[in-house]
C-alpha cells in the first residue's frame, strides 16, 4: 500500500524533512534580521528528484530572506494550513519575536547556500539549496481539500506582482476578482478573513473598480 501511495503522489521525503514534498510547495520561512528579529516571509520549497538532493527555493530581487539568507545562512522553514498566516508572510512585513510561528504544524531549521542565479529584468532570482539542521512536527492533521484555501494562496501571488513591471495589472485583477468569487463561495471564516487581509493590503479593489469607470 505505502509504495502505491508514493507513486500516487510523486512526493518525496528529504532526509531531515518533517514532510513529504511535491512540485512546489508553498511555506513560510522566518529568518533572522539585523535587528534580532525575525522576519517572515512567503517561500515556494522545490521538491528534490530523490531523498538525497537538496530542497531548493528561490529568492527574487533584494529582499529581506535574500538579505537574511546571505547574512545569517538560514532560517526556519514551517508549514502551516492558516490562509491568513500566508497572506501576512506573502503581501505584509511582519516580524516575529520567536522563529516558529504559533499557526505552524511542522517546522524545520535550515542552512541556505546560494547555488545559482539569473537575471530576469531588472530583478536578479538566486536559487538556495536549503539543508535541514532541526525539526518537529507539532500537530498532525488528516488532510482536506478547500478550494478557498487554494484561492487565497492563488491570490497572494497575483495581489504580490499588482504594478510590478513585465506584469498585466488588468489581467492580475481578473484573477483576483476570480480568486474573490471562489473564497465567498467555497471558503470558510479563516479564508474569508484572510482574503479581506488581501484587499486591505493591496487596495485591488479600488484599483478594479477605478478601471473599470475608465472604460
Amino acid at each position: 500500500m505505502s509504495g502505491s501511495d508514493t507513486n500516487h503522489t510523486d512526493a518525496v521525503t528529504p532526509h531531515g524533512w518533517p514532510v513529504a514534498l511535491r512540485g512546489v510547495t508553498e511555506s513560510v520561512v522566518t529568518t533572522l534580521g539585523p535587528n534580532d528579529r525575525w522576519n517572515v516571509a512567503a517561500l515556494g520549497l522545490h521538491a528534490p528528484d530523490g531523498p538525497d538532493d537538496p530542497v531548493t527555493a528561490r529568492t527574487y530581487g533584494r529582499t529581506r530572506t535574500w538579505r537574511n539568507f546571505a547574512e545569517r545562512g538560514g532560517g526556519v522553514v514551517q508549514f502551516t494550513a492558516d490562509p491568513r498566516t500566508f497572506v501576512d508572510a506573502a503581501l505584509t512585513v511582519r516580524e516575529a519575536d520567536d522563529p516558529v510561528l504559533p499557526t505552524a504544524d511542522a517546522w524545520v531549521e535550515v542552512t541556505a547556500e546560494e547555488v545559482g542565479s539569473e537575471v530576469e529584468g531588472d530583478t536578479t532570482i538566486r536559487t538556495w539549496a536549503l539543508d535541514p539542521v532541526e525539526s518537529a512536527v507539532v500537530s498532525e492533521r488528516v488532510p482536506t481539500v478547500n478550494r478557498g484555501f487554494g484561492a487565497v494562496v492563488d491570490a497572494t501571488v497575483a495581489a504580490s506582482r499588482l504594478d510590478v513591471p513585465g506584469f498585466d495589472t488588468a489581467e492580475l485583477l481578473d484573477r483576483l476578482r476570480y480568486f474573490a468569487d471562489v473564497v465567498e463561495r467555497c471558503g470558510g471564516p479563516a479564508e474569508r478573513e484572510a482574503f479581506a487581509r488581501i484587499d486591505e493590503a493591496t487596495g485591488w479593489r479600488e484599483q478594479a473598480e477605478a478601471r473599470a469607470g475608465e472604460e
